[in-house]
């Protein structure tokens, strides 16, 4: 018989809180349009001296991040916002000790700003937080700011611990940052779910610890065809609001006394 679950660990963005990325500003780059933050930070260059247009900034920036991905990503690890721009402040051969702190922040605001939580999100965290000891499981390359987006939207009190990969090191579906919070839970996998909306990320990195998942598709296009083209594990339930949680694990009969 299973295990009563005692925790539940929750995946940020698009989990709890919606980042609507469709709401930062239009940047053209080399005639393609989509929306960044690269303009706001390329005008933080240039109002700090640096004589760099749009085009070579971004050109630099993609190729700093290609490498990145090989050393960092690839191998399941975090690449904080922090280093980024200070691998690009390298390859632009720019002596301004306090660039890569300013970018990481005019980068962060952006992204900050178009983040956004459900209305109904902050009562149902706080229901679920009454029956449940709750945990943050997210990649992010910039904890303070998931933090303070938490903060801001009246979330953050509802957690008992907090594992964001740029703290960690490691980014789901490695075990690593799941071990790590478990263990700042104080509760083995077999008594904890974790819910998120990405398969590859959420649902096979807690299988691989012996989680039991909910799969969030709120925010999915389409997730009867992404179901059945993921490879990977199969969640042990689906939902398609937070909302949904706790009823749905009381039927299942998971509650811990």
């Amino acid at each position: 018989m299973p295990a009563p679950i005692r925790a539940i660990t929750l995946d940020l963005f698009d989990t709890i809180v919606d980042l609507h990325f469709d709401r930062l500003p239009a940047v053209e780059i080399r005639g393609r349009r989509s929306p960044s933050t690269l303009a706001r930070q390329h005008a933080l260059l240039v109002e700090r001296g640096h004589a760099l247009d749009l085009d070579t900034f971004a050109a630099t920036l993609f190729d700093s991040d290609r490498e990145l991905g090989e050393s960092h990503l690839k191998q399941g690890l975090e690449i904080p916002t922090l280093l980024r721009f200070e691998r690009l402040a390298e390859r632009l051969g720019l002596a301004d000790a306090g660039l890569a702190d300013a970018l990481t922040r005019t980068h962060m605001a952006g992204i900050a700003g178009v983040a956004e939580a459900p209305a109904h999100h902050a009562a149902v965290l706080g229901a679920l937080a009454s029956r449940y000891r709750l945990g943050l499981c997210s990649n992010f390359s910039h904890a303070e700011t998931a933090l303070a987006i938490l903060e801001r939207d009246r979330l953050h009190g509802h957690f008992s611990a907090f594992a964001i990969s740029e703290t960690t090191r490691f980014r789901k579906p490695r075990r690593e940052i799941f071990d790590t919070l478990l263990a700042d839970l104080g509760i083995s996998p077999e008594e904890a779910v974790h819910v998120g909306d990405r398969l590859p990320d959420d649902i096979d990195g807690a299988a691989a610890v012996g989680m039991r998942s909910v799969w969030l598709t709120r925010r999915v296009r389409d997730p009867e065809k992404t179901l059945q083209e993921h490879p990977g594990a199969r969640p042990t339930w689906i939902a398609s609001d937070l909302g949904e949680l706790a009823a749905l694990l009381e039927r299942a009969g998971s509650v811990a006394p």
